[in-house]
């Protein structure tokens, strides 16, 4: 698609050359060996015709472990290969993914050999981003760094980023890359209207300049129309193997819900776009899953309309508890 750069912003990463899109693709669920390919196929060249070049993944997704990438790996080979240059992949280590003592955590046996691995199932000469995707209390920080600079001088990535690292740990990882001359582009973290926890962690990627990139938005679906009445039988609440559980889908969160809905409609925006929005008030870009590509479709036009009055934000924190 000719115009597709026109329908998608992009905004600066922290203190870099990066522009990312303000609305990303995560391969999470729903691109794996267990889902359907072709399905798979359609959401990425759906998602890239929009301007969302941004596709993020990491070693154990899938499922099964290892599969959403293969997927991509496929989906390169037939389709996106020939916008390889166009395109902003990021893949990460540091959950489990194979049996012994080195097939998880931040050891420098484990990220280089796990991003060897993740090459070879995407077809690629190099990701654009690598992240370590949670610390490692038992790793000192300097061997974790040195496996990201290592990745780095060798050409098997082109930038470092870090993933679920309280505001302590960025902290100390990003001073010790520094020292390396090794920057960290960006973060990445779990943040929605309905998971605050880690504003400080935002904060503290202010104070250094770096970028922040938002998963799980939508709240793993809660933050749409999509449990409002009911679970359905298909959706990832009623799943044995998604992170959403029944449990969490409360009479409590559906009528935070509806009365953020309220607000979405009077806004003239679905639900979800206005929680991708709200959460795009802090954070450089958001990371969106999908189904089907009219979900990515739907969620593109989030950045349509991404102002907030005052009003509307009051009664949005008050709806939360945050007044």
């Amino acid at each position: 698609m000719q115009n597709r750069y026109e329908k998608m912003e992009y905004r600066r990463c922290g203190n870099s050359g990066i522009k990312l899109p303000a609305v990303a693709l995560g391969l999470w669920h729903n691109f794996g060996s267990e889902s359907v390919y072709e399905n798979a196929r359609k959401m990425l060249c759906t998602a890239f015709d929009l301007g969302i070049n941004h596709l993020d993944l990491a070693n154990n997704y899938g499922p099964l472990a290892g599969s959403a990438e293969e997927t991509l790996g496929r989906v390169m080979k037939s389709d996106l290969g020939k916008y390889r240059d166009e395109l902003l992949i990021s893949t990460k280590a540091g959950y489990y993914m194979w049996e012994g003592p080195y097939g998880e955590w931040g050891s420098k046996k484990n990220l280089i050999a796990s991003i060897d691995q993740s090459l070879k199932r995407m077809n690629l000469e190099y990701v654009d981003i690598f992240y370590h995707h949670r610390p490692d209390p038992n790793t000192p920080i300097s061997e974790t760094a040195e496996a990201l600079e290592q990745i780095v001088r060798c050409g098997k990535a082109l930038y470092v980023g870090l993933s679920n690292y309280n505001p302590t740990q960025t902290v100390e990882m990003v001073e010790e890359l520094r020292r390396r001359n090794v920057p960290c582009l960006l973060h990445q973290m779990s943040y929605s209207m309905l998971n605050r926890v880690n504003e400080p962690v935002i904060d503290v990627l202010d104070e250094l300049n770096i970028g922040s990139i938002a998963f799980s938005p939508l709240a793993q679906g809660l933050l749409t129309e999509r449990y409002m009445n009911g679970i359905p039988e298909d959706s990832r609440a009623a799943t044995s193997w998604g992170f959403l559980k029944k449990e969490s889908v409360t009479p409590e969160v559906i009528s935070t819900v509806k009365a953020l809905d309220g607000i979405a409609k009077e806004r003239e925006q679905s639900l979800s776009q206005m929680a991708l929005a709200w959460v795009l008030r802090r954070t450089t870009s958001v990371i969106i899953g999908a189904s089907r590509p009219s979900q990515i479709v739907e969620n593109a036009k989030a950045i349509e309309n991404l102002e907030f009055t005052i009003e509307e934000i009051d009664r949005i924190n008050n709806i939360l508890g945050e007044s």
